[in-house]
């Protein structure tokens, strides 16, 4: 018996896929475990594979065309089956939808003809109520009234009557009073050799010939999705946002004496994923999530680590962060980061995150502030490392100050329980010694 082949849902965001390339054609044996074609997620491009053995008996998609999930994308069954009742089947549910289409349209212009309606209500309400009317004709006068104006000399009376005794023609004259109105003192000042100067002076400018130009490229599934979780998280959940300095003298030397011993090279952005993860087990609410009726406080630690790729933003998941030492962090973090950019990346590697970092000071970028990533409470965006001069000892010295903002979700955690985990990340970070405690 054929089998249909539906689009799967790949992740926990995926809304359609794109078919990247066909991998089987029409009339090929399948077997199951077999690869069908490549699909582009809004993570990554990741296989299609087939469960069932037969033959392949329909390609409903072409390379390029999106399908949504669940979607119908291709027909397995025995060599030879007839499959004309099952393509039959899926153009009367494509007809259901058109259907209900048309009915929607109906509703909409049933909707217009209302609003219509009403609009002509008010021009029976203006024809039973002539005084309206009349306020109506006389307002239009007067705007006609203004226009007509606006093309005579505005110019006080005692600027007229020394104009003519001075044979001054007012067309000359630049008015400095309100809305451009001549005054006594324009005429009094007024000079031709001043105008004649002023003439002199206008300068003509080059020509340019530009023609409007500008590129369109498609918006890939990635984008998409990222698009649209974001606006959903910047609408929905109420953000607010707290930033703290931190003194990363200690930091610079703790990290320079690590590398200098380890094969694994440490980086500023693995030690403040440590120090995140340590905090986050002192400060249980910044790692949880909101699920509408009720608070999920997770007890294990799942970091998201946002990494630029080319077509927008992926977020790799570093699980149970906290349990883990800052080599192990390096480590997992480059791989994740090489498996994002090479369009590598699983489900698994990207699903389950509690709280999230993303880190522009590699960039030059000292402060910002990050939409949360749903669906956790907070999302921490960490800026470059700034030589910048501090008190100490009363004396002001050479420091080393790195800006973290933490936006948090108001639904879940208020000013004072962010605070809190931002003190403990600071004190950490200032002394990651304690990281290792």
């Amino acid at each position: 018996m054929a089998e249909i082949i539906r689009m799967p849902k790949m992740s926990d965001t995926m809304e359609e896929g794109v078919i990247a390339g066909w991998l089987k054609k029409v009339g090929d044996e399948i077997k199951s475990g077999d690869i069908l074609a490549e699909v582009e997620t809004d993570k990554a491009t990741m296989e299609l594979e087939s469960y069932d053995d037969g033959f392949l008996l329909h390609i409903g998609v072409e390379k390029g065309a999106s399908v949504p999930v669940d979607g119908v994308i291709a027909i397995i069954g025995e060599k030879g089956e007839d499959i004309d009742e099952i393509l039959s089947s899926l153009d009367d549910n494509e007809e259901v939808k058109e259907e209900v289409k048309e009915e929607v349209k109906e509703e909409v212009k049933e909707e217009v003809k209302e609003e219509v309606k009403e609009l002509k209500n008010s021009d029976q309400i203006l024809k039973e109520n002539p005084e309206i009317e009349e306020i109506k004709k006389e307002k239009i006068i007067e705007e006609v009234t203004e226009s007509s104006d606006s093309d005579r000399i505005k110019a006080s009376p005692l600027a007229k009557k020394l104009a003519k005794e001075k044979n001054i023609d007012l067309k000359s004259v630049i008015g400095t009073g309100d809305g451009g109105r001549i005054t006594k003192a324009d005429i009094e000042n007024y000079s031709e050799e001043k105008i004649e100067s002023s003439s002199k002076q206008n300068i003509e400018l080059p020509q340019i010939h530009l023609k409007e130009s500008y590129e369109e490229i498609p918006v890939t599934q990635m984008r998409k999705t990222i698009s649209k979780r974001l606006s959903e998280s910047k609408f929905t959940a109420p953000h607010f946002y707290l930033t703290m300095e931190i003194n990363m003298d200690n930091c610079i030397e703790g990290r320079n004496k690590i590398n200098e011993s380890s094969d694994v090279k440490i980086s500023f952005n693995d030690i403040v994923l440590k120090a995140a993860s340590v905090a986050l087990r002192k400060h249980p609410m910044v790692n949880s999530s909101f699920l509408g009726d009720k608070i999920r406080i997770n007890k294990h630690v799942h970091i998201g680590v946002a990494v630029a790729v080319e077509d927008g933003l992926l977020v790799p998941v570093v699980r149970f962060a906290d349990n883990k030492s800052l080599s192990h962090i390096s480590l997992e973090v480059k791989d994740l980061a090489g498996k994002a950019k090479n369009k590598q990346l699983q489900p698994s590697d990207w699903e389950g995150n509690t709280f999230t970092i993303s880190n522009l000071g590699m960039f030059g970028i000292e402060e910002f502030t990050a939409i949360i990533n749903p669906n956790d409470s907070c999302i921490l965006a960490v800026g470059g490392i700034k030589n910048t001069p501090i008190i100490k000892n009363g004396e002001v010295v050479p420091g080393n100050i790195m800006k973290v903002t933490l936006s948090c979700d108001h639904r879940i955690v208020d000013g004072v329980t962010g605070s809190a985990f931002l003190k403990t990340l600071k004190e950490l970070i200032e002394d990651p010694i304690k990281i290792l405690v």
